[in-house]
């Protein structure tokens, strides 16, 4: 009986020191660069559509609103520092207008007009589908403002899907930016999006955002939960 209870107590000291050595060598792995443990639990972004909109200069805001004008804020965007103005523009292109585009802040260093292919056909023009801060020969919309007008011709654009991501967050996820992922939503239109940029930020909030054409083609609105398909 004393053997017996011998061996037991023997076998549970050599499992508890398998365990331990094992412990200490998962401990002693390095971990990826930048300290993030990656996952692999599932990627579900919460969903911003964006209605037709546009980013203004300091020389633009000085020609529609009057010089030194500064932006009233209406309210915060989800990423930090970012807000919808009280100010508002006309967009006037070939074949119509536009009213109450909402000017977003704070001011970029070069405009930007961000619209869908909807709205491009109202106003007569075929845009190019471009990632918000790029510029590049785009057709040409006039902007119309209490005080003056301005046209733009090198930033008029369709914005490209994509995903805000937290540094961290995405490098967890095993992604950085620039990378192309997939974003399917639910429901009984659900669809998989294609070609979804990844764009990461220190600090920024995770969100899936598209235009109002895309989000009435899944039938889903801000807030909407979709999941991340890696590539």
């Amino acid at each position: 009986m004393a053997s017996t209870q011998e061996e037991i107590i023997y076998q549970l000291v050599q499992q508890y020191m398998q365990a331990s050595e094992q412990i200490t060598a998962a401990e002693s792995e390095p971990l990826p660069r930048g300290g993030v443990v990656p996952t692999t639990e599932p990627i579900r972004l919460s969903t911003g559509v964006s209605n037709r909109h546009i980013h203004l200069d300091r020389r633009d805001l000085d020609e529609l609103f009057g010089e030194g004008y500064e932006l009233t804020e209406h309210q915060p965007l989800s990423q930090a520092g970012m807000f919808a103005a009280q100010e508002t523009v006309i967009l006037a292109g070939p074949k119509g207008a536009l009213t109450g585009v909402r000017v977003l802040g704070p001011l970029r260093g070069n405009t930007q007009i961000e619209i869908s292919f909807s709205d491009a056909r109202h106003l007569g023009v075929v845009p190019p589908v471009m990632q918000s801060g790029q510029t590049g020969k785009t057709p040409e919309l006039t902007i119309v403002g209490p005080k003056g007008t301005v046209t733009n011709n090198n930033a008029v654009m369709v914005a490209w899907r994509h995903a805000h991501m937290e540094v961290d967050r995405a490098a967890a996820w095993g992604l950085k930016d620039g990378d192309i992922v997939k974003a399917r939503t639910s429901g009984d239109r659900s669809i998989v999006f294609e070609n979804v940029v990844v764009r990461t930020g220190k600090g920024w909030v995770n969100e899936f955002h598209i235009d109002t054409d895309e989000g009435n083609t899944a039938n889903i609105r801000t807030g909407d939960i979709v999941e991340i398909v890696r590539c």
